[in-house]
């Protein structure tokens, strides 16, 4: 049976979604989109600055996501924050069809340490508390896989896979 599905890696910054989203989809076989590649210029220049975004900020952002999901032909996995229920719910309802999320989960002294080796990156470690009060994990009533990001990278990877596939089947 061929893989079918919308695909969000979602989680604070630093928890891998770029790196993560991109391993998952290439053993899926499947495409992958870098969601901050989305964001307003505006969003990136205010996170840059230290600035976290408000509700109102992200909501093009997140609208873009789901659209672009919407758009896309076949299976994809896109990586996109969706910190919170209310931007899930904007990303499925721009996609017009049901989202998987895999929700990487970690520690906050884990996502410290992996953020201060991002040097360049436009998030600094400063927003990631914000980032954190912010976030609401998936309830059960939503499509979603949980995973520890506090493993080895290739074990994080084949566990989400392997999660992915059974969900599929």
């Amino acid at each position: 049976m061929p893989l079918a599905g919308k695909f969000v890696v979602m989680g604070v910054s630093g928890c891998g979604k770029s790196s993560v989203g991109a391993a998952v989809a290439r053993e899926l076989g499947i495409s992958y989109i870098d969601g901050d590649d989305l964001h307003p210029p505006e969003n990136i220049a205010k996170m840059s600055r230290g600035i976290p975004l408000a509700d109102a900020d992200r909501a093009p952002w997140l609208i873009r996501v789901g659209k672009r999901l919407a758009a896309f032909e076949g299976p994809v996995v896109i990586g996109c924050s969706a910190l919170k229920r209310s931007y899930r719910d904007i990303i499925r309802d721009k996609a017009g069809e049901s989202v998987c999320f895999l929700h990487l989960d970690g520690s906050r002294e884990t996502l410290s340490k992996r953020m201060a080796k991002r040097p360049g990156h436009f998030m600094p470690v400063s927003l990631l508390d914000s980032q954190l009060d912010t976030l609401e994990p998936p309830g059960l009533d939503e499509t979603a896989i949980t995973a520890d990001i506090d493993q080895p990278f290739d074990q994080l990877v084949d566990v989400l896979v392997a999660k992915v596939r059974e969900e599929s089947s």
